[in-house]
């Protein structure tokens, strides 16, 4: 039995010195490690730290021009390390690969609209403020944190007349955020990628051509130099004569997103007044009198309106109240036909005054007609029914008004400050037909008054009387 012992404890003693042995064997044969750049083989190195160190020196070095961006190697850099008796590898031939086939990169926020890429910013928050700021420009902070907000409920808003409230702050386009690996020159800062947003794309559109304009306003108009739309449109020259709806083609801004704001609006509207023309043939044509005064009336409107870029492209009536009913405005108006014949009796041509100078000679001269000054109003008014022969300016006569009444009879008014009717003119006697004045050769504000039968100068007094 002692035999057995003492031959399995030698046994044992043997094993565990083969083990030692071959672990020291393994431990003493080098290491090298076969590096792969996204899985392609570039050469072996003697130490992974070689290779380790070469990358963090150009992070470092990429680190210095971009300060505030957490860089990275864009490639998967992985080792695979072979115990070898006879080792052989290649560190400069290594970083030589890694100097041609290894990318400094950020990881990034990559934001697209409608699928298609706009642009990438370091990361989530960077994309969130920027829109913000695209939001803010056609609603307030206080609004859009408040529409934001997860219990916002636009059902339970209450609004009171002459109110007006934002229910929703949105963007037509869709717009999808995901993360990627970009070298840092893409990416935009916040302030960047805002000017991107304002700024938009260009697109092609028509413009028609409207009245009075030229090639270089329809350029001035969208922000173009005269050649740049001569270039879209080869048919025009310099020298083209543009007609009113020629179809001319132009360049303008197309924003890459669109803010819709919706508001609900409660206010109070007026409603206009209809006007009722009643005819009557007690009054003259061209007489009209107010029988009744309109008022105006009230509603109250409740809207949903929708906001594209701060115009309106859709209202919707929620709610329409009347407050209070117009008045209709009632005119009459006269329909009673204006003799062109006069009745041979004639009227004092003035409102009141006296007769400051009569018929007959004066300061050397003949004075064809009298005149009356002093009046308590200036209006002067045809003396009997006719037709206006002539009015306007006539020299020493100043501002001149002729009637014929049809009847042999012609009444002359002059040094008018103002006429009030025309040649052709049909006027009921009594009628305004001007205003007294001191036109011409006239001494002060008066009317010279002349009168005529059959072409021969008569004495106005024999006519007329106050």
């Amino acid at each position: 039995m002692w035999k057995k012992v003492i031959l399995t404890t030698c046994l044992g003693l043997g094993i565990t010195a083969g083990s030692v042995y071959a672990e020291s064997f393994e431990s003493s044969i080098p290491t090298v490690y076969h590096v792969y750049v996204d899985g392609e083989h570039i050469g072996t190195v003697d130490d992974r730290e070689v290779v380790k160190t070469y990358i963090g020196e150009r992070v470092g070095q990429a680190e210095q021009q971009f300060k505030d961006l957490d860089l990275t190697v864009g490639e998967n850099v992985t080792y695979i390390p072979e115990k070898m008796f006879r080792p052989s590898y290649n560190n400069k031939k290594v970083l030589n690969s890694l100097k041609e086939d290894l990318s400094i990169k950020v990881e990034a926020t990559k934001i697209e609209i409608d699928g298609e890429l706009l642009g990438y910013v370091e990361d989530r928050k960077d994309a969130d403020q920027a829109i913000e700021q695209i939001k803010r420009k056609y609603v307030s902070k206080a609004v859009l944190d408040k529409v934001s907000k997860s219990n916002f409920d636009a059902n339970a808003i209450d609004l009171e007349i002459g109110d007006s409230t934002v229910l929703d702050v949105s963007l037509s386009q869709k717009v999808s955020f995901s993360e990627e690996k970009v070298v840092p020159e893409e990416i935009f800062s916040v302030k960047q990628l805002v000017k991107l947003l304002e700024k938009g794309t260009l697109k092609e559109k028509v413009h028609t051509i409207k009245s009075g304009e030229v090639l270089g306003k329809v350029a001035s108009n969208y922000n173009l130099s005269t050649q740049e739309v001569l270039d879209l449109n080869p048919k025009i020259n310099q020298n083209s004569i543009l007609h009113v709806g020629q179809k001319v083609k132009v360049t303008a801004p197309d924003s890459l997103l669109d803010v819709q704001v919706t508001e609900e609006i409660r206010k109070k509207e007026t409603i206009d007044y209809e006007t009722e023309v009643k005819e009557s043939d007690d009054m003259y044509k061209g007489q009209k009198r107010v029988e009744q005064q309109g008022q105006e009336g009230s509603k109250e409107m409740h809207f949903k309106v929708i906001k594209k870029n701060g115009e309106v492209v859709e209202k919707e009536l929620l709610k329409e109240k009347v407050l209070k009913e117009p008045v209709k405005k009632i005119v009459i108006k006269g329909t009673k036909v204006i003799p062109s014949r006069g009745t041979g009796n004639f009227s004092w041509p003035a409102v009141g005054g006296v007769i400051t100078s009569k018929l007959g000679m004066r300061w050397g001269s003949y004075h064809k007609g009298i005149d009356i000054a002093g009046v308590s109003n200036r209006t002067l008014k045809a003396a009997d029914n006719g037709v206006v022969e002539s009015a306007g300016w006539a020299g020493g006569y100043g501002n001149k008004v002729v009637i014929d009444h049809n009847n042999g009879y012609k009444t002359v008014y002059a040094h008018m400050s103002s006429v009030k009717v025309k040649a052709g003119q049909t006027v009921r006697k009594g009628q305004a037909i001007g205003t007294m004045g001191t036109t011409g050769h006239s001494t002060g504000v008066h009317l010279h008054f002349e009168l005529y039968k059959n072409g021969s100068v008569q004495n106005p007094l024999k006519y007329i009387s106050r």
